[in-house]
């Protein structure tokens, strides 16, 4: 279907896309009521773009005794409508047609059951579908509640008003008012102008024009008639004709609606209060929101993300996992360096990391969680391939404040130039995983590599260099051993070859005893020094992976949200055309 390009080269289709994707974008962060405006809207442009696009609809509204009536009569050159002065006579919407066929579809959807084919008229009108409303002051709520539903949605407005009540605030303030959008789809009408001198006429026609360009109408042609001395009737004829012959006037009041519709959004958007009238300077500009969206984007930096890391460190136990691989590389370092003789005490005092449950091959870890798995929310089993949860205590209130504050130190850092309504959806999407935030610090920690499993060489040399000390004085031993028994049997002494005045084999027993404490002393200092190095190494590899969980889930989400801004403002000004 052809449509109506307006001087931006935006199509009366991509507007109505766009208006559908920026309420799908606002969808639980701007006001309810406005993302159903919208989405009525672009709804109600759906339906009308499907029918009749050949017959235009135009409504005669007016309060009772404006005469509309009496112009519905007129122009229809008929007596279909009840004429009244002091009460409403108009109880539902009827319709006059010029040119029916195709029209049915149409006018069922505007539920007007009461319809009449107008024949034998002027020609020009064919394709007009003139409806006569009911008041829009009536007494009675069902007439008003009509009223409003099909200003809503007809082609062309005309507003049918009378000298006594043309300044009346209910038809400006309810109607005309919110309405400035619908400047080219609207035609005012001053009737009964008979009732006046042509001076007066003249004074209410010049107020009337003020009246309308306070309410933001100004352009809207203005018609003075009178039926009774057929005044004016032919110029409101002629003046819609000629919006019947464009067969143009659905798609204006549809990019009108639309247009409004994007008013109602900006302004939801900026926070300003459900009745502020739409395109207010309430409403901050889509450019003015995407450059404040993209700036607080930009403020995502490594600045900000660093004292996050820090609190969740911390609350992922990071200080406690770095000691306990300086104490795992020195208590490793003991088992493997130490003295023959005390070091296998060592079996007996528990691994710093194991006890954690770092440093320990999958399949162990699984075996071990078997004895936590009935824990509840703490011993939850991971993801294939996750390797099981660590055994780091939970965080303690004071770590698990200083997270929640971090986290809401980075929405409220970010969010602190968008409109209270973004604000609010950009700080709610900063904590929106914080509930998986422990599991996802734990199972971080977890699969970091701290340099646990990997045995340096020098370790395997000392070893062996120990065994053969321990050799040495063991050879010294038994020595002593047989010369003490010979002794004690009464054996002849054999000649026992000393090294300096020390024999042999006291030199090998002593000897290999001091050597081997000696260099289990100087393992001991090495493996301090390597401790502090392999605990620096684990610090910045925990550090890395924390880093990647809070980007994650707190700086992505907050990231995503501030594209969803920008993408919602760039839609809302292919909306507004």
């Amino acid at each position: 279907m052809k449509v109506l390009r307006r001087s931006a080269a935006v199509s009366l289709d991509d507007r109505l896309t766009a208006l559908a994707e920026a309420a799908d974008l606002a969808e639980g962060r701007l006001d309810g009521e406005a993302v159903t405006e919208v989405r009525a809207v672009v709804s109600r442009a759906g339906a009308r773009r499907s029918l009749s696009v050949d017959h235009t609809v135009v409504a005669l509204a007016g309060a009772t005794g404006s005469g509309k009536s009496s112009l519905f009569n007129a122009l229809s050159g008929t007596t279909l409508a009840g004429v009244g002065v002091t009460r409403p006579t108009t109880s539902t919407a009827q319709a006059a047609m010029w040119d029916p066929e195709g029209a049915g579809p149409l006018l069922d959807w505007l539920e007007i059951p009461r319809r009449h084919v107008v024949d034998g008229v002027d020609g020009s009108l064919s394709g007009l579908i003139l409806l006569d409303l009911p008041d829009h002051d009536s007494i009675e709520l069902a007439h008003r509640l009509e009223v409003d539903r099909l200003v809503a949605v007809v082609d062309l407005l005309v507003w049918v008003l009378d000298p006594q009540k043309y300044a009346d605030a209910a038809v400006h303030e309810r109607y005309l008012r919110s309405l400035g959008r619908h400047r080219d789809v609207m035609v005012v009408v001053l009737n009964q102008t008979d009732r006046l001198t042509p001076a007066a006429a003249d004074r209410c026609l010049g107020d009337l024009r003020r009246l309308l360009d306070e309410d933001g109408l100004s352009g809207v042609p203005i018609v003075a008639t009178s039926v009774p001395k057929d005044v004016g009737v032919a110029d409101l004829r002629a003046t819609l004709a000629k919006r019947v012959a464009d067969r143009r006037t659905w798609a204006a009041r549809l990019a009108a609606d639309a247009g409004t519709a994007a008013d109602v959004l900006a302004v939801a958007s900026s926070g300003g209060p459900a009745d502020e009238a739409p395109g207010s300077d309430a409403a901050l500009s889509t450019g003015e929101l995407a450059k404040r969206a993209k700036a607080a984007e930009e403020a995502l930096s490594d600045e900000l993300a660093r004292p996050l890391t820090a609190a969740l460190a911390e609350a992922a136990g990071v200080p406690l996992v770095v000691e306990a691989v300086a104490k795992a590389h020195r208590h490793r370092s003991i088992a493997a360096t130490g003295w023959p003789v005390t070091r296998w005490l060592r079996r007996f005092r528990p691994d710093p990391l194991r006890r954690l449950h770092l440093g320990v091959p999958p399949a162990a870890r699984r075996a071990d969680d078997g004895a936590i798995a009935g824990r509840g929310a703490e011993g939850t089993s991971l993801p294939p391939g996750a390797g099981g949860r660590t055994s780091i205590p939970a965080a303690s209130a004071v770590q698990r404040s200083r997270m929640d504050t971090a986290i809401r130190d980075v929405g409220s850092a970010v969010s602190a130039g968008l409109p209270e309504p973004w604000a609010v959806a950009v700080r709610r999407a900063a904590r929106s995983r914080a509930d998986d935030l422990a599991e996802n610090l734990d199972r971080a920690v977890s699969v970091t590599s701290v340099g646990s499993g990997r045995r340096p060489r020098w370790w395997s040399m000392v070893g062996l260099l120990q065994w053969l000390l321990f050799a040495t004085m063991l050879a010294g031993l038994l020595w002593l051993s047989g010369l003490f028994l010979l002794q004690y049997l009464r054996f002849p002494e054999l000649p026992t070859p000393t090294l300096g005045e020390v024999p042999w084999p006291t030199a090998l027993l002593g000897g290999g005893a001091l050597a081997g404490l000696l260099v289990a002393l100087l393992s001991r200092v090495a493996a301090a020094l390597g401790a502090r190095r392999r605990a620096r190494k684990a610090r910045r590899a925990l550090w890395a992976s924390v880093d990647t969980v809070g980007r994650e889930m707190v700086l992505d989400p907050v990231r995503d949200e501030l594209s969803r801004v920008q993408r919602f403002a760039g839609t809302l000004t292919t909306g507004r055309g």
